[in-house]
Order: structure tokens, then sequence, then C-alpha cells
């Protein structure tokens, strides 16, 4: 019995720091789509965006605050952002430096494209 905890506690540290190494994640990628999400309100009078895009083979989807003001035009689809990653947060920003801090909402592991043709015959 105490051979299997010892074994579950080597286990557990070894788990730990690989899962918070890979977290933060920084880089450039094409902004494949951006889109108003909510409404405005007399409370909350600026709109929500979300931005998506690709990093690292994932998709992401990034939501900005009511409480932050931004043009979308400064941001058109296709374009180059830069984008940083820590957890559940990120910020989006533009190649002239314009940009946002935003909540990852949704992420969605893309399939790998070899595996996707099939073998040859």
């Amino acid at each position: 019995m105490r051979h299997w905890n010892v074994v579950l506690l080597v286990a557990l540290i070894c788990a730990l720091p690989a899962r918070g190494a890979s977290t933060k994640q920084k880089g450039t990628s094409s902004l494949k789509d951006i889109q108003p999400a909510g409404d405005t309100s007399k409370k909350d009078k600026n709109q929500q965006y979300d931005f998506i895009f690709v990093a690292s083979g994932t998709q992401y989807t990034c939501r900005t605050s009511y409480k932050t003001k931004m043009k979308a035009t400064d941001f058109p689809v296709g374009s180059e952002i830069k984008y940083k990653i820590d957890k559940d947060k990120g910020e989006v920003k533009n190649m002239s430096g314009k940009g946002s801090k935003c909540t990852i909402v949704r992420v969605e592991k893309l399939p790998d494209s070899s595996a996707g043709s099939p073998a040859p015959q």
C-alpha cells in the first residue's frame, strides 16, 4: 500500500511542472475572424469583440471586456496580429501596436493536417 502512495506522489510531482510550463504562449498569427459579442447598454457602452486566431495547432477565441474601447477597423480579418496567452487571459495587438486585453472563452484543438490524408495503397 505504501509503495503505491509513493508512486502516486512521484507521478503527481512530475505532472505538475509539465502542465504549468505550457500555459504561457506568445507569438504572431493571422487573424482568422473578429465578431461583435453581446450588445451595448446604458451601463456597458462599449461593444465587446471576439478575436479568433490559430496558435500552435489550436484555435482560440478571445473576448474583449465591455470596459475596453476599441475599433474593429484596426483589425482587418487576415491581417497579422501579436498575441499573448496566459491560462484564460490573453492580449491581442495589431502590428502597429494597437490592441486589447481579452479573456479566452473558447479553445479548439485543430486536427493534425498529416492525420487527415489517407495512407497510400
